[in-house]
């Protein structure tokens, strides 16, 4: 799995301010400027977040590169709905070799793995017989599996981030799509570390697990994984 930044707005954490500044001031665009030079950004974003204004956040965006992950993971990738996706397409790319995900799971089985990667092979082999002997790509994707693997341009804006890391960086989510997470995370705290700087699950979000039973039972180890991040 790769995960690059491609872009993001510029000083994010600026135009936050200034979108915040706007809903309370009298002030015109360019005065507004004048008042947020020298403001400390932690003590005002930190009460707007605190106030649940979160709506200045989709201000600011941010677009990622992702390569080598599952189709079964994209597929709950685009679930989140308030975001832009272009993916490789299987229907215009014919794929020469096999390129697949193989989970943890299967992977510390020597037995178990082997019987998934000769499948999975069989499959693309199947796949590329079907390409020479005319079946068009679109057809002949139909036989590739879940394990595929695909690349995928997001982008999402900060308060839709903020609700994609507290759903998918949970230990509940599934592991693929967590650790893209935890990775996507990683980036943009760099470049906005007070926006991001609880981002989390709900268990470091909120400093509560919000998972009820199905609990992983570990909020301080988790606490100080994303402390790191």
């Amino acid at each position: 799995m790769k995960i690059t930044l491609l872009n993001f707005t510029s000083t994010p954490e600026k135009t936050i301010a200034l979108a915040a500044k706007l809903c309370y001031s009298d002030s015109s665009i360019s005065q507004l400027e004048d008042k947020v030079k020298g403001i400390s950004y932690e003590k005002f974003l930190d009460k707007i977040l605190k106030m649940g204004h979160l709506s200045v956040l989709e201000h600011a965006n941010f677009t990622f590169g992702i390569e080598g992950i599952s189709r079964a993971t994209s597929h709950q990738l685009v679930r989140h709905r308030l975001a832009s996706y272009s993916q490789q397409s299987q229907r215009y790319v014919k794929f020469k070799e096999p390129e697949f995900v193989t989970p943890p799971s299967i992977k510390s089985n020597a037995s178990n793995a082997k019987r998934f990667s000769d499948t999975v092979e069989s499959l693309y082999a199947f796949y590329r017989e079907m390409l020479e002997a005319g079946v068009p790509a679109e057809d002949a994707r139909y036989v590739l599996p879940n394990a595929a693997e695909t690349k995928i341009i997001v982008t999402m804006n900060a308060r839709e981030l903020l609700h994609f890391f507290t759903l998918r960086t949970c230990e509940r989510a599934q592991w693929e799509i967590r650790d893209m997470a935890k990775r996507m995370l990683a980036l943009v705290k760099k470049e906005a570390p007070i926006i991001f700087r609880k981002a989390g699950p709900g268990c470091v979000n909120t400093n509560k697990c919000t998972e009820g039973e199905m609990t992983c039972g570990r909020p301080d180890e988790i606490r100080e994984e994303f402390k790191k991040l």
